[in-house]
């Protein structure tokens, strides 16, 4: 069944079934299912749907754009980079006379001044400041955590992994991907709580997870996030 509102159409099933109230769900496809006790009218699911809608579209598109992958970035004015959690702008300024590319960012808007406005040179100028950030809240985080464990990492190193988002070796060496600066704080701070956490446990096995859980009791959150939204982690 197709109902369009506000110039947007969404097509959804509908399944009655034993229950007091209807109930939305959204799938790894991006389809929408309502479940409805027996005998609701369809104005009633109509309503339902129309007071959510704003909710539903928005679900659906970011399950169709993770399901599709990330859309290959342009580096003009006003397309928006994650960071910290939150999508912003860029704003791009040509300064021929600057030593190097550089990225500020005034709390609404990542600023990128550049010699050349070649796509390449900016992209790098954004990687530069994820990994500068990324250092810089990795370190303030182990710092805040320390007071857990008894040892201390031996070397913080951000890397470029297409894999995992931090690692630690046998000789406490931790690292970090460079796009945690992209995900929430407190996500970055799973990630760090977790790569500590195998300074004790080298393994994952259910010590490591009840110290996980003790230092971050809401933990499985930060993974869903993460799991959830890292395909527009991207430059």
């Amino acid at each position: 069944m197709n109902h369009t509102y506000l110039g947007e159409t969404i097509r959804f099933e509908i399944t009655y079934k034993n229950r007091k109230s209807i109930g939305i769900s959204i799938d790894s496809y991006g389809d929408v299912h309502v479940s409805a006790p027996k005998k609701t009218s369809d104005e009633q699911v109509i309503n339902v749907l129309e007071s959510n809608w704003d909710a539903i579209l928005q679900k659906v598109n970011e399950v169709k754009a993770r399901f599709n992958g990330p859309e290959e970035k342009v580096y003009e004015n006003d397309e928006h980079f994650l960071y910290l959690g939150k999508s912003y702008p860029i704003n791009i300024r040509q300064d021929s006379h600057a030593k190097q590319d550089y990225v500020s960012f005034d709390g609404a808007v990542l600023h990128i001044t550049a010699k050349h406005l070649d796509n390449e040179a900016l992209k790098q100028s954004l990687k530069r400041f994820y990994y500068q950030q990324t250092k810089a809240l990795v370190e303030e985080s182990i710092a805040s955590y320390q007071h857990h464990f008894k040892t201390k990492p031996r070397s913080i190193k951000i890397t470029d992994s297409p894999t995992t988002w931090g690692t630690c070796d046998s000789n406490l060496r931790l690292t970090f991907n460079w796009k945690l600066a992209m995900a929430p704080r407190d996500v970055l701070d799973y990630v760090v709580v977790h790569e500590m956490c195998h300074m004790v446990h080298l393994n994952h096995d259910r010590s490591f997870w009840r110290l996980v859980g003790k230092i971050m009791p809401d933990y499985k959150d930060k993974e869903r996030w993460l799991a959830l939204s890292n395909w527009k982690m991207t430059v």
